[in-house]
């Protein structure tokens, strides 16, 4: 497989995800490894948009705990409790969450002192059970849009759907 990854910055955003989902589906066509899914979206999503942290946080103990999965950037945060930071209240709330300013954001926790606005979106599997949560960090206040939402929702439906 020769797939290279698109520098996406400079495109509307609908059109720079719809290209994404593209190649994802492309690349993981046929395989149905969770680990392999969520290693080649965060590639994808992590050096096309140019973001400071991108990965995905798992349930390791339903309903109480998330751990660092498949990232691209600095160290993320190893652990993160259910209802704690950005990560851990998207999870409880199974909804997506856009932090314009992290500093805003009642317990952030700060695993990189660069990141200024965060973006996490609930991944569900097959039963619509929380398997984990899909974290994007940019150094830039205001990031990230329901452009993002829409497009990093697509990319992850990609685990119900297998």
């Amino acid at each position: 497989m020769a797939e290279t990854i698109p520098d996406l910055r400079s495109v509307p955003k609908a059109r720079a995800y719809a290209e994404l989902k593209g190649h994802a589906s492309a690349i993981l066509d046929g395989i149905d490894d969770e680990v392999t899914a969520m290693a080649t979206i965060t590639a994808l999503v992590h050096h096309a948009f140019g973001h400071l942290w991108t990965g995905f946080y798992r349930v390791a103990v339903p309903g109480q705990l998330l751990r660092v999965g498949p990232y691209q950037g600095s160290l993320g945060c190893l652990d993160i409790a259910f209802g704690q930071g950005v990560c851990g209240t998207a999870a409880v709330e199974m909804r997506t969450v856009i932090v314009p300013d992290v500093e805003k954001f009642p317990g952030h926790i700060t695993c990189d002192a660069r990141s200024r606005s965060e973006i996490v979106v609930p991944v569900l599997d097959q039963r619509g059970d929380l398997m984990a949560v899909l974290d994007v960090d940019s150094e830039q206040l205001g990031a990230f849009t329901s452009e993002d939402q829409q497009g990093l929702e697509g990319l992850v439906s990609w685990f119900a759907a297998k």
